[in-house]
């Protein structure tokens, strides 16, 4: 722990009065010794001196300086990291609906068990996350606006529907105006609170106005990280006008989007491994790390030593140290 982790770190020359007393305590002990060693008539010595302990009888005064030594550290304000819920932040969860969404390979369908994941992920952030939802296939469509309205989001996953081709970039672009008007609206003095996407998507882009790379390098400039999922294995197939069709995943494009944007790549091939990684999402998304006051402990133990001291000063030398 650092002097930088100290709200008030002056208050430290305190210890210098510790210091001083405890050094006072130290000669005042000696002092004490010689004029014992003065006093001739030992025999009358031990019965009019009061008996001591030995060790013992420094407990006191030893603990009255540990006490303040602590309520010292309190004083200073020491803080500590802790993990607090974020009280303002946009996310915007784009998801895919493109026909390779009917795999099988994860079961029921890939699109089932991406709605039963992203429900969850919904459900489990932190009240003071703003969420959106826009699907995509051919184009993308905000299906509902950032809000801290849960059952909205939940069920408009509900009542995804499947359609033709993978337009990624415009899913991207559509994500990042919902989020400027978002941040226009809500900005205030602090300005737009910080955004993220989290893009889940099972293929490769096949139409689009806008390259998910340049869409990609887009949210690089403007700030906000894209959080890519590939979902599915390579096996995946679709059946389309009774022919089957290979449907594997994308791994490299999500991850090259996520390295454009600063964001971060997830690999999932399951249903069970798609509701890991969207909890680890609403670990990153939902908190934050703060430095927040850490002096109650050392109050509330500075505190006690006194307590104590004053205690067994009254119990083995009935007075205080």
């Amino acid at each position: 722990m650092s002097l930088s982790s100290f709200v008030a770190p002056w208050w430290f020359l305190l210890l210098l009065v510790v210091v001083a007393l405890a050094a006072g305590y130290v000669v005042l002990q000696r002092i004490r010794r010689r004029r014992v060693m003065r006093f001739t008539n030992l025999e009358l010595l031990e019965k009019v001196a009061p008996k001591r302990e030995g060790w013992s009888r420094h407990v006191p005064a030893t603990l009255l300086l540990v006490a303040l030594s602590l309520l010292t550290v309190a004083l200073a304000g020491p803080t500590a990291e802790q993990r607090v819920p974020r009280n303002r932040a946009t996310v915007m969860l784009v998801v895919d609906t493109s026909l390779s969404m009917k795999a099988t390979d994860v079961q029921p369908s890939r699109l089932e068990a991406a709605q039963v994941a992203a429900k969850s992920f919904a459900e489990g952030l932190t009240p003071g996350i703003n969420l959106g939802l826009i699907s995509f296939a051919g184009s993308a469509t905000v299906l509902v606006a950032p809000t801290t309205d849960r059952p909205a989001v939940t069920q408009s996953i509900d009542g995804l529907k499947l359609a033709q081709s993978t337009a990624t970039g415009d899913a991207i672009v559509a994500a990042m105006a919902a989020i400027d008007s978002f941040g226009k609206v809500v900005g205030g003095a602090e300005g737009p609170p910080p955004a993220r996407i989290v893009l889940m998507t099972d293929g490769k882009e096949t139409v689009g106005t806008r390259k998910a790379f340049d869409a990609a390098e887009d949210a690089k400039k403007a700030g906000i990280p894209i959080s890519t999922i590939s979902f599915g294995t390579e096996e995946g197939t679709v059946d389309i006008e009774g022919r089957q069709q290979p449907v594997p995943v994308d791994d490299e494009s999500m991850k090259e989007i996520a390295q454009l944007s600063g964001g971060e790549f997830f690999k999932a091939a399951s249903a069970e491994e798609l509701r890991r990684v969207y909890d680890t999402l609403g670990e990153q998304i939902g908190y934050e790390k703060k430095k927040a006051d850490a002096s109650k402990p050392w109050l509330i133990i500075g505190t006690l030593s006194s307590v104590f001291a004053a205690a067994l000063a009254l119990l083995l030398g009935q007075r205080l140290p």
